[in-house]
């Protein structure tokens, strides 16, 4: 049963969905950690703390999705892989700052940023995945190899 178990473990974490799904889990809990800190503790404007928070959250998530998720290894390419990913970081960064600021028009309190901010990117995550899968990191002549384990 054991070996069973840590079988269908290790098959699922190697499916793409269940892989994005935790970078996605690690990018965001980095990102409302700093977004806590910097409204709630540091006491900046909503909309700072989101700026900060958005551009923080991206890096493992960028770093994570290349090489855990679609098992990039090799250069980072600037204009196939970290402008587009930062062009569709900076589409979320925008979605999310506008929904924090309108939220705090409303309620300023650390957890309705928050919220707004989760409400940004749990709208995005779907159309995010399929950009990153279908044109980001599958690039048809991609000579680099997929990491499987």
């Amino acid at each position: 049963m054991a070996t069973s178990l840590g079988a269908f473990t290790r098959a699922q974490f190697d499916r793409k969905p269940v892989r994005y799904s935790l970078v996605s889990v690690v990018a965001v809990g980095v990102s409302q950690l700093v977004l806590i800190v910097c409204n709630g503790l540091l006491d900046w404007s909503p909309v700072a703390s989101n700026l900060a928070a958005v551009s923080i959250g991206c890096i493992p998530s960028y770093t994570l999705n290349r090489s855990w998720v679609w098992g990039k290894r090799g250069p980072n390419h600037l204009w196939r892989e970290v402008a587009p990913f930062w062009a569709l970081a900076l589409l979320g960064l925008a979605f999310s700052t506008l929904l924090v600021h309108f939220a705090a028009g409303w309620n300023d309190s650390t957890l309705v940023v928050s919220a707004a901010n989760l409400t940004a990117f749990g709208i995005l995550w779907v159309v995010k995945y399929l950009l990153l899968d279908s044109l980001l990191f599958a690039l048809p002549g991609d000579d680099s190899e997929l990491i499987t384990s």
